[in-house]
């Protein structure tokens, strides 16, 4: 972080304090309300210096157990988390995780009441990036961006200056999901109707067991013409399960290649092939090296220190 100190949108790319394109590579938390004992000072560690991550994303969970169920508890523990990143020297991603429902105007109050609290927080802190909706789904473009213009004057109020990543149609795929297995691409809903804002990235999400070159092409294609940010991605399909490094290494190609930056799922020690840790390792305090890694953790490991 102190090499390239704040970050801001320059053309398609996202550039350090001096406009030079640079590429962030990391990983994601898990839920919050499951995983937070994945979350320690060892963990950290284990990834700023082990690992060599350049950022973070806190997923906070919308529903599912998560904000909606105790506000003030996990309004308290992304801040906290986002401290211990700062601390680090780490970028930061606060993410509204948002699955279910598809519209994230259906939770737009309570988005504006935690990114308000959290960005006046951080407001003088130059790592801080805000992640405002997860995967929205089932909903035009144009419902996403009625809901990212409540959203981001909130917390343009204290950090005007901050990268905000946007979601976008179909589970963050820029609309691809929707496609039929042989149509083109869909990403051009978004290419052709941006937000009015600077520094506003759109987030892209694939799972290379199952999101394969069709999902790949419109990567491709969508961060020649915007700003894309890849901030989940797994080597496994989306349920979680069934490695896939060659498909990944194509992606991890596309994205060095282009500087796309990318967050990995996720920080957990479950049962899942993307959980980084082996099970039960979280309880434990060792982190570092490669014996308390599932394979995704040792292969994600090894692209994230380059």
């Amino acid at each position: 972080m102190e090499i390239n100190g704040r970050l801001r949108v320059c053309a398609t790319h996202l550039c350090n304090q001096r406009g030079t394109p640079i590429q962030l590579r990391g990983m994601s938390t898990h839920g919050t309300q499951w995983y937070a004992h994945c979350l320690s000072n060892g963990v950290f560690d284990a990834l700023a210096y082990d690992w060599n991550a350049t950022v973070l994303r806190v997923s906070t969970y919308a529903r599912q157990g998560g904000y909606e169920s105790n506000p003030e508890k996990f309004t308290q523990l992304a801040s906290k988390l986002v401290g211990m990143a700062n601390a680090r020297g780490m970028y930061v991603i606060v993410d509204w995780h948002t699955i279910n429902p598809g519209d994230p105007n259906e939770d737009v109050g309570k988005a504006r009441k935690f990114f308000s609290t959290i960005s006046k927080k951080f407001q003088n802190k130059p790592n801080v990036l805000y992640e405002i909706t997860n995967e929205p789904h089932h909903v035009k473009w144009s419902t996403i961006k009625k809901y990212a213009e409540s959203v981001i004057p909130v917390i343009r109020r204290y950090s005007p200056g901050s990268v905000v990543l946007v979601g976008t149609p179909d589970w963050s795929t820029l609309g691809e999901s929707a496609v039929s297995a042989h149509g083109p691409g869909n990403e051009r809903e978004v290419v052709d109707d941006q937000l009015h804002m600077s520094n506003i990235m759109y987030t892209f999400h694939f799972y290379a067991a199952r999101h394969r070159e069709r999902y790949l092409a419109t990567l491709d294609r969508a961060s020649s013409r915007i700003p894309v940010f890849v901030s989940e991605w797994g080597t496994q399909s989306w349920q979680g399960y069934g490695n896939d490094f060659s498909m990944s290494q194509k992606y991890v190609d596309l994205m060095a290649g282009k500087k796309i930056s990318w967050v990995n799922w996720s920080i957990a020690d479950g049962d899942h092939d993307g959980d980084i840790f082996k099970q039960g390792v979280c309880r434990g305090r060792t982190f570092s090296g490669t014996d308390v890694l599932k394979p995704a953790g040792v292969w994600v490991r090894e692209r994230i220190r380059g």
